[in-house]
């Protein structure tokens, strides 16, 4: 699943690969899929975009938007991207298609679920999207411990766990239930645990794994779990997740756990992140 540090990889990607091509075909929906959510009608995405310059990429928390032509386009969470060189075949089945002059093209597959979004610039009112653009990424200086502190001050996050802290609400666009494991795991953090039963020092280890964790999983290409704009897993190497269940822990050998809690797996160590 697209989640934050993914998002930032998949971004510098298309700026190194797509900007400043010109888009020849765009097919929208070829493929029928009806957890794949579309701004508008899909049909007048081609009107939108053929002929005109492949801009700039931004993550957007776990989105990435492009710049084309006064419009926006925005692939989402469960949207799979890969990049297709000239000279090699093409998918046959996808939810978008942008074919460049060149031949080369850009192909999204929703997977579970996703959103493919083609709007002009404030013509969308959309508030997942809007909070994911005001809000500071936990990649940036603006995302400081202050910043974080004042995450606990939300009503809605009084009687959270710490999973739900962390990847619900939007309180940080982006981070999902794949990335928090290892956050929790750094943090020496249960997901189950309720944030109000955290001390002041335990906040500020949240705070410094949520960075340098998350930071490390861009540098590195995104995370194992996951796959690029070419198709190749990503270099950061996770600690807490399904290729890990039943493994040692790298701390104490005790085995990692997976549990079913809030809609998902979790993933922990039931010595170093105790609940109690």
């Amino acid at each position: 699943m697209l989640e934050l540090p993914e998002a930032a990889v998949l971004a510098r990607q298309l700026n190194d690969s797509v900007r400043g091509k010109t888009i020849r075909e765009v097919e929208a929906a070829r493929t029928p899929h009806k957890f794949a959510w579309y701004s508008g009608d899909p049909a007048h995405y081609a009107t939108r975009l053929q002929g005109t310059m492949m801009g700039t990429a931004t993550s957007r928390g776990g989105m990435v938007e492009t710049a084309v032509n006064g419009c926006v386009l925005v692939f989402g969470e469960g949207t799979g991207l890969r990049y297709y060189e000239p000279d090699t075949e093409k998918p046959q089945k996808h939810q978008l298609l942008v074919t460049f002059d060149d031949s080369s093209a850009l192909a999204a597959v929703v997977r579970m679920y996703g959103h493919l979004w083609c709007f002009a610039h404030g013509a969308f009112d959309s508030r997942y999207y809007q909070m994911a653009v005001e809000k500071p990424s936990p990649l940036d200086d603006a995302f400081d411990l202050p910043y974080f502190q004042r995450l606990f001050f939300d009503p809605t996050a009084a009687k959270a766990s710490a999973k739900a802290f962390l990847a619900t609400e939007q309180r940080i666009p982006g981070l999902g239930n794949g990335v928090l494991q290892d956050i929790l795991f750094a943090a020496k953090i249960h997901p189950k645990r309720k944030v109000s039963t955290l001390s002041a020092q335990e906040r500020e280890y949240l705070f410094y794994a949520l960075k340098t964790v998350l930071d490390e999983m861009q540098v590195k290409g995104g995370r194992d779990t996951e796959k690029d704009l070419w198709g190749q897993t990503g270099g950061y190497v996770t600690k807490m997740s399904r290729h890990t269940v039943g493994s040692p822990c790298p701390l104490c050998d005790r085995a990692i756990v997976k549990a079913n809690y809030l809609g998902g797996s979790v993933y922990y160590c039931g010595s170093c992140q105790r609940l109690d």
